[in-house]
């Protein structure tokens, strides 16, 4: 198979190249370099069957392969917040192109949609029926809307079109190659713990998370893939339901720090919750996570120290 990883050289999308590319196939990976580096990928570039474009997906793109995975989109609200119309027309605009580009060659494709359709939910577990609470004219909704705008788009071209279409509602992930500065907890946490300063927790610290490890998560993203018949959105993440608090607890336990908590004002429309309901993913793609969070933050510490020289 060739695959195009819309996305390829950012933290999920370069691990999922990574993983395609081990599973013996080729392998076109698509970025604009805007949250993406090519450090990430750059271990990459002397096989054969991987392929690097530079190319902003709200641009048309003509190639051919066999399989899209479109991970196109900023995902960290320090970088979406900052360019949010841009996120925008990525999640849209991107969206039509990429499955513009499916319809035409008539094959599947995945949108890496995210849990963030929930908005601050008001049920939990989140369940892939459960239509979500988000605001839609905030500052986070650029990237919240935007994705539930793509999703919309993927199910209407499944509709109109018959276009073979997958959608995966991806819950907090971490792991090598996060960005230093992307400003998400896990990675906030241990930049400022290797450097013996505050850990940064927003509010109380009692709002909760689900951490998947990345390993986790693509494997369940070509699970997705690799399995017809599925109606509707897929949430993937792991369902260990975590505290910030107790999250800030753990990377400084890990580390050793000396690092103290200085508390700061909640963000606006910050999710007090984060908990997927896997019923489906377990049902439908026999998968679950299998990396605690422990063990999966011990790699991503030690990542973290390579490339901070600490």
């Amino acid at each position: 198979m060739r695959y195009l990883v819309s996305g390829g050289a950012g933290f999920l999308g370069s691990h999922l190249c990574e993983s395609l590319l081990n599973d013996g196939h080729e392998v076109l990976a698509v970025d604009n370099l805007y949250t993406g580096s090519k450090s990430n990928i750059r271990h990459l570039f002397d096989n054969i069957n991987f392929e690097f474009l530079r190319h902003d997906v709200t641009f048309p793109l003509f190639v051919e392969v066999d399989a899209i995975f479109n991970l196109a989109c900023p995902a960290s609200p320090v970088h979406y917040q900052k360019f949010p119309v841009q996120t925008l027309k990525t999640s849209v605009v991107g969206s039509i192109n990429m499955l513009g580009l499916a319809k035409r060659l008539k094959i599947p494709i995945l949108q890496a949609s995210t849990s963030e359709v929930y908005g601050d939910p008001q049920v939990s577990p989140q369940q892939e029926s459960y239509w979500g609470n988000v605001n839609p004219i905030g500052p986070r909704s650029c990237y919240d809307e935007g994705k539930r705008a793509a999703e919309s788009l993927f199910f209407d071209y499944q509709r109109q079109f018959k276009v073979d279409v997958r959608v995966a509602r991806i819950f907090n992930t971490y792991g090598p190659r996060m960005a230093l500065n992307d400003g998400r907890i896990v990675s906030n946490f241990i930049y400022q713990a290797l450097e013996n300063l505050p850990l940064t927790i927003f509010g109380d610290g009692k709002q909760t998370r689900s951490f998947c490890f990345v390993s986790d998560l693509i494997d369940g993203l070509k699970r997705l893939m690799n399995t017809n018949g599925i109606e509707g959105p897929i949430n993937l993440g792991n369902d260990q339901e975590l505290s910030v608090l107790e999250i800030a607890e753990r990377v400084v336990k890990a580390i050793g720090s000396s690092s103290t908590f200085e508390h700061s004002e909640l963000p606006i429309d910050d999710p007090k919750q984060r908990k997927p309901d896997l019923t489906r993913a377990k049902k439908l793609l026999n998968w679950q996570a299998k990396v605690s969070f422990d063990e999966g933050l011990l790699k991503t510490i030690t990542n973290f120290q390579s490339r901070m020289n600490v």
